[in-house]
């Protein structure tokens, strides 16, 4: 039981949020915008299934090259991390990398077979950014530019991916369907929008994560955001994070319930404003709730 529950916390089940809720964001909006071809089945499931194994395989990776780079020590600020505590071992934790690229691997193939060249360019490209995030000496978070493609992974394409798979029906190479799916999403404001909230959203959990760790981070010369231009214009932007939000809402669906988003997200920015050390990591937890409560406003919105 010590063994399971070591494992959970490894994979930090409190931050999915941001993969699983761009996935169900993008079955809401598949439900309106495929009415004949949509159907909540086994893909929604392996979809969610897929992004949830993507972001493990990426805090694994990520916990490694930590690890190995010095970034992650004992004593840590933020949450604990596994192979700097001496809780598993360097063999453990590649194994467990391999196992759940295992698993990413199989349950998007499935995918692949079903909505072809688009899933897998999705796919590819977010194992290969997963690996480059903290890997090699020119790794995504190193170099300060890892937002943008949280953005892209954790917004855009999440919420792209699922509507466009959502909309390919139940029938695997079906060219009409899938075609149809396709051109849809693509012309959909409302699918781009609301992947964009979601990326923001992701954006903003991890503008937290490196304004709490910019000490660590500048003695490792991780050239974070915060550790670029510093605290205070950091706090501008996740402000710029919660503007941005308003906005997009409010092109996709006009005056809304979605834009009610905006009111959590200026809080938490005042509570990042007046956040020390440890105080982080309960924005952290607030920044994971708002993918939930967009996801609960979108869904109030669509159905009723």
């Amino acid at each position: 039981m010590n063994h399971i529950k070591l494992w959970w916390n490894i994979i930090r089940p409190k931050t999915l949020f941001a993969s699983a809720c761009p996935v169900v964001a993008g079955v809401l909006l598949s439900c309106n915008l495929f009415t004949q071809y949509c159907t909540i089945s086994i893909t929604c499931c392996i979809t969610l299934l897929c992004a949830l194994g993507l972001q493990i395989l990426s805090n694994l990776i990520n916990d490694y090259y930590d690890y190995k780079k010095g970034s992650d020590r004992k004593g840590r600020i933020g949450f604990k991390r596994a192979l700097a505590e001496g809780e598993v071992s360097i063999e453990q934790m590649k194994k467990a990398v391999y196992i759940t690229l295992i698993i990413v691997a199989i349950s998007g193939l499935f995918l692949v077979i079903k909505g072809g060249l688009p899933v897998l360019f999705i796919g590819v490209s977010a194992v290969l950014f997963a690996w480059l995030y903290t890997a090699t000496r020119f790794s995504l978070s190193y170099l300060g530019i890892a937002d943008i493609f949280c953005f892209l992974y954790y917004g855009i394409f999440a919420v792209f991916g699922t509507v466009y798979l959502c909309g390919t029906g139940n029938t695997i190479c079906n060219t009409e369907n899938t075609l149809h799916s396709l051109q849809t999403t693509l012309h959909a404001s409302s699918v781009w929008l609301t992947g964009a909230v979601c990326g923001l959203i992701s954006m903003t959990v991890l503008m937290i994560n490196n304004l709490r760790d910019i000490e660590d981070d500048k003695l490792v010369q991780k050239k974070t955001l915060p550790v670029r231009f510093g605290k205070t214009t950091c706090e501008y932007i996740v402000l710029l994070y919660a503007i941005a939000m308003l906005v997009c809402t409010f092109v996709a669906f006009g005056l809304s319930l979605t834009n009610i988003i905006f009111i959590p997200a200026f809080m938490l920015y005042q509570e990042i404003c007046a956040a020390k050390g440890k105080q982080y990591n309960t924005c952290l937890f607030k920044a994971g709730l708002l993918n939930i409560f967009f996801v609960i406003l979108l869904a109030l919105e669509v159905f009723i």
